[in-house]
């Protein structure tokens, strides 16, 4: 039986199962026949992240942020970057504090940018503040290795 990675889409949330000697970068949904990796983080909210912990075979990693703050808006081009640099050995997504409050109390979010990295549903690293591209390849390394 071949290897197969379990990826959950960005667009429609379907759960695809990607063969692991297929080239991820363009693999596209069996639903909605969307990319599956874009290259930029994707908008989430408590239940979709759920979703990607429970069905996702690549690491997460996680900004937690807020619009109104300045450290988090200065976050956001970094972790732009890393998604571009870093797709598809792992999906980026971004959580709005404001708006999702009950999944970052549900990982203890106390102080924004907070970056979480979850490998098999499980918290793997974490850090509050800024980080730059070399700590999220850092422990996209880590997690795929």
């Amino acid at each position: 039986m071949d290897a197969k990675h379990r990826i959950v889409c960005p667009n429609c949330d379907a759960v695809n199962a990607i063969p692991a000697d297929r080239p991820a970068q363009a693999a596209k949904c069996g639903r909605c026949h969307e990319r599956l990796f874009t290259g930029h983080p994707v908008a989430l909210d408590g239940p979709r992240l759920r979703k990607r912990l429970a069905n996702s075979d690549v690491p997460i990693i996680v900004d937690f942020w807020a619009s109104w703050c300045g450290p988090c808006r200065a976050m956001a081009p970094i972790f732009e970057r890393a998604a571009q640099a870093l797709e598809p050995r792992a999906q980026f997504v971004k959580i709005d504090v404001d708006a999702n409050p009950d999944i970052a109390a549900e990982f203890q979010v106390q102080g924004i940018p907070a970056l979480f990295a979850f490998k098999g549903g499980k918290v793997a690293a974490r850090q509050s503040g800024l980080a730059d591209v070399h700590t999220l390849s850092g422990w996209v390394d880590r997690l795929t290795t």
